[in-house]
C-alpha cells in the first residue's frame, strides 16, 4: 500500500483551511491541519509531516516565530502561504529557512506545483532519490563532478564563479534563492551584500545559456528577491 504524502497546513481562517484541505484531501495527500502557531508546533512534533503549509498571520503567535522555531529542530519543507506582499516579508521568510513564498490569492495549480516542487528537492536533499553528480534540466546538463556544462550536447565554457552560481541554483531547482543566500554561499558571509556582483555574473551566465536572455527559459528572476531556476518535469 502506498504511504501517503503528509501535509501539515497552519491557517486561522476556516475558508481557507478548508479550502486546502478540500484540493490536497481530492490530491491524495494526508492532511493534518492547525489554526494556532503553538498548537501547530506540536503537532509537527509529534506527527512528523512531509511538507508544511504556512500562514503568517496567527492569533496567538507570529508565524515568523513558527518559522525559526521550526528550522531550530527540523528541515520539514515549509511554504509560507501569506497575504503580506511586501518584498522584505517575502525575503525575510526565505532567510530565516522558508523553502517557498506564495501570496494569496493563489490558484490550485499553482499551490499543487509548489507542493511537488518542494517534496522533489527534499527527497532529492534527504538522499531518498538516487543520488547523482549530474543535472539535467531541459537541454541543459550540468555535470558536479567534472565542472562541465552542455546545452543541447554543446559546450558551455563558464568562469569557476559562474559555474558555483549555476551548480548552487541547478541543485537547489525550483527554489526561490535570495540574493543574500546566494552572495553567502558564493562570496562567504563577509561579502559586501551590495549584489551588484551577482547580477553582472547572472547576465554573463544568460547570455551564454538563454536563448533569448529578456524571454528565459532556465533562470527566472524573482523580482526584488533573487533567482529561480527550472526544472525538468
Amino acid at each position: 500500500m502506498k504511504n501517503k504524502t503528509t501535509i501539515l497546513i497552519i491557517e486561522d481562517e476556516e475558508t481557507i483551511l478548508n479550502f486546502m484541505s478540500a484540493v490536497l484531501d481530492s490530491n491524495d495527500y494526508r492532511v493534518l491541519k492547525a489554526r494556532e502557531g503553538r498548537e501547530a508546533l506540536s503537532i509537527a512534533a509529534s506527527r512528523c509531516p512531509d511538507i508544511i503549509l504556512l500562514d503568517l498571520g496567527l492569533p496567538d503567535i507570529d508565524g515568523m516565530e513558527v518559522l525559526h522555531s521550526l528550522r531550530e529542530w527540523s528541515q520539514i519543507p515549509i511554504i509560507v502561504i501569506s497575504a503580506r506582499t511586501l518584498e522584505t516579508e517575502k525575503v525575510a521568510a526565505l532567510d530565516a529557512g522558508a523553502d517557498d513564498y506564495i501570496t494569496k490569492p493563489f490558484g490550485t495549480s499553482e499551490l499543487l506545483a509548489r507542493i511537488r516542487t518542494a517534496i522533489r528537492h527534499s527527497r532529492k536533499t534527504s538522499g531518498t532519490d538516487a543520488g547523482t553528480a549530474c543535472c539535467k534540466i531541459k537541454d541543459l546538463v550540468l555535470d558536479f563532478d567534472r565542472h562541465t556544462v552542455t546545452l543541447a550536447g554543446k559546450d558551455i565554457h563558464l568562469t569557476q564563479i559562474e559555474f558555483r552560481i549555476l551548480e548552487l541554483l541547478a541543485q537547489n531547482a525550483g527554489r526561490v534563492l535570495t540574493y543574500d543566500t546566494i552572495i553567502t554561499k558564493i562570496w562567504g558571509p563577509y561579502a559586501d551584500s551590495n549584489n551588484r556582483i551577482l547580477r553582472v555574473n547572472m547576465a554573463n551566465i544568460r547570455r551564454k545559456l538563454e536563448q533569448n536572455p529578456a524571454d528565459p527559459e532556465y533562470i527566472f528572476t524573482e523580482i526584488g528577491i533573487g533567482y529561480r531556476m527550472a526544472e525538468d518535469e
